[in-house]
């Protein structure tokens, strides 16, 4: 970020020590807004944004500390929370997957009774698909809670993002800043996709699908993803509906949201909702494909500057992308070319993610570590979803 005041796109760079706990670094931040103006650098803030899920919480307190357009913290909160989110939608009269809040070991029984199996596990709040984990049996979930707990406790925060300890000593513990319950869920069955919408002035103003290649079970890290989505544009409908729907019983009126929904065999359902434009390809995927630029209409509604989106209504061009996981722990040994195929017309961007050497973990040990992230256009969503696939299966990553 300090860059930016190099390129001329920032006029101040304020550093803000994030490894402290949430009310050191609200207190620390709101200092540093209010002094803003009185530098002659600086005016007093307009907005306050950000693009970062652990801050979601810190932005909403700031705008409502300096009554500021923003979400509540009441609705932040509740998008945050797994299981007062699945509450906001069972009060709305939406479709609700069964579900169980554990505070407790003693709690596992009573949670497989209500929920049943195959069910997934997962953390209350939380980032990435980190300790979330399928389980098919009752002793299989006692396994797997402990193995949950133990992975949220060994992580802090750094930077505002959740990450594993790994002894430096920077960092503030996870659970200074995020609620380690979890909440037991029926598992989903079906596609799952992404539906990104921009809600301003208490309607949403646009909303787009993508689809979501399988997951590596029994962990929930994304694989692939194209858009538009290659669903019948009426299951598509359902699903923008339900995710405008959620946004609106959760209690937001206004902001860029990343909600992940699957289409199951008993109609659309949610995972969650994100207060925030999604990471990743999101920004990608939006502005290639539909024009879309959600960071501008991050800016737009933070400043309380009414969005309407200009998308058209047929898709510019198609987006997929691939994060390619390791099938297999391992050190890698050898990584195919992608410095060539980032060259090529149609590719956005292709980049190795670990270097030979690395190790990494498969399905078998743990959660898997990505190796390659690959974005192409193509005239239609097929066309690039078969890129991308083809081109994985024929430049395979070497780990022995």
């Amino acid at each position: 970020a300090r860059s930016l005041v190099d390129e001329g796109l920032v006029a101040k760079f304020v550093a803000v020590d994030m490894s402290r706990s949430s009310e050191e670094v609200f207190r620390e931040a709101v200092g540093c807004i209010a002094g803003l103006g009185n530098d002659g650098i600086t005016g007093q803030a307009d907005a306050i944004c950000t693009f970062v899920e652990l801050s979601v919480a810190l932005v909403a307190r700031l705008c409502e500390r300096f009554g500021l357009p923003g979400p509540t913290p009441h609705a932040v909160d509740t998008a945050r929370d797994k299981y007062r989110t699945r509450e906001a939608l069972r009060a709305a009269g939406l479709p609700t997957p069964r579900n169980f809040l554990i505070r407790s070991e003693r709690d596992l029984v009573k949670a497989a009774n209500h929920v049943g199996f195959p069910a997934v596990l997962k953390p209350t709040s939380g980032a990435a698909s980190l300790g979330v984990k399928k389980v098919s049996a009752i002793e299989d979930l006692r396994a797997c809670y402990s193995e949950v707990i133990a992975e949220l406790r060994s992580c802090v925060v750094v930077s505002g993002a959740l990450v594993q300890d790994k002894g430096t000593g920077s960092g503030v513990a996870a659970d200074c800043v995020i609620d380690l319950q979890v909440v037991l869920e029926q598992y989903l069955d079906g596609s799952e996709v992404d539906v990104d919408v921009v809600v301003s002035d208490g309607y949403w103003r646009y909303a787009a699908v993508t689809d979501n290649g399988p997951t590596v079970e029994p962990y929930f890290n994304e694989t692939w993803g194209v858009c538009p989505s290659l669903l019948p544009l009426s299951k598509q409908r359902e699903l923008k509906e339900l995710a405008v729907a959620a946004v609106e019983a959760i209690g937001f009126d206004c902001g860029v949201f990343h909600v992940e929904c699957k289409y199951t065999s008993t109609g659309p359902q949610l995972i969650e909702v994100n207060a925030r434009m999604g990471g990743g390809p999101v920004y990608q995927h939006n502005l290639q494909t539909w024009g879309v630029d959600l960071v501008e209409e991050t800016l737009l509604v933070a400043l309380g500057i009414p969005a309407r989106p200009p998308a058209p209504r047929e898709p510019k061009v198609a987006t997929a992308y691939f994060l390619v996981p390791a099938k297999a722990s391992g050190s890698v040994s050898e990584l195919p070319n992608t410095e060539k195929l980032a060259l090529e017309d149609g590719t956005i961007w292709a980049k190795p993610l670990v270097q030979v050497g690395d190790r990494v973990t498969g399905p078998a040990e743990g959660l898997p570590t990505w190796l390659l992230d690959i974005m192409v256009i193509r005239p239609t969503a097929q066309e690039a979803l078969d890129f991308v696939l083809a081109w994985e299966a024929s430049h395979p990553v070497k780990v022995c």
